[in-house]
């Protein structure tokens, strides 16, 4: 009996390996193909030279705090992927609906939309991975939040927290109050679902969820989190 449990061990761990080795070298091939075409220094240039792109310091920290409690706390700590994050979410979804609703980190989903990766393949996500190592490399975390916020979609047909601020609130991304930034970053998770124009109770449902976080990682107090809510926007 030990003998076959060893061997079972044995094989699963074979097969583990080799599955990694799979994952990761296509996710490489498939990076080079893809930034030979397009460096991602020349994707990165093309977002910063938007007229409508916002950088780090003309964002509202309040947007940057929302924005990391909601989508990435680790994304201080991290390289660019969240290896616990990604095998927590492995472990708990061992299927494609992985690819679309968990371990991804920020870096991950600027990666993700510089390159419009959006099909959710095992291979695209393998390439995402090291896109975002290179990103995290080359560029500071405050330059790729900002570059984060300015490519993410927020619903109504904003693309990037200029349209956002200034179509959701007529604010600019600088003066975004927490009550306002923490609606705004909580729309990237479903657009469709929690855009502020047709879907305001549903986005309300979900402010109150960026709050919650934002209490976790210390950015207010747990008793502000009712003021916030009940802020007027």
């Amino acid at each position: 009996m030990k003998k076959f449990v060893k061997f079972i061990f044995k094989l699963l761990l074979i097969l583990i390996i080799a599955f990694v080795g799979i994952f990761f070298g296509k996710g490489y091939w498939g990076y080079l193909e893809l930034t030979q075409s397009q460096s991602v220094d020349d994707v990165v240039n093309e977002v910063t030279s938007r007229s409508t792109f916002v950088g780090y310091d003309d964002l509202s920290p309040e947007l940057v705090r929302a924005t990391v409690a909601i989508e990435d706390r680790r994304f201080y700590d991290h390289g660019g992927v969240d290896y616990i994050g990604l095998m927590r979410a492995l472990v708990s979804q061992l299927d494609d609906n992985l690819l679309k609703s968990g371990g991804s980190t920020i870096t991950q989903q600027l990666a993700k939309n510089l390159y419009g990766m959006f099909d959710g393949t095992w291979d695209r996500k393998s390439t995402e991975l090291f896109v975002a190592r290179y990103l995290e490399k080359h560029y500071s975390k405050n330059e790729i939040i900002a570059l984060y916020v300015n490519v993410i979609n927020y619903g109504n047909n904003y693309t990037g927290i200029y349209e956002a601020s200034y179509g959701y609130f007529d604010t600019d991304p600088e003066d975004l109050t927490i009550a306002q930034a923490s609606l705004l970053a909580g729309i990237p998770q479903s657009p469709n679902n929690y855009e502020l124009v047709y879907h305001f109770a549903q986005a309300k449902q979900k402010q109150y969820a960026v709050l919650k976080a934002m209490a976790e990682c210390g950015y207010i107090s747990e008793s502000d989190i009712a003021t916030y809510y009940n802020a007027s926007v």
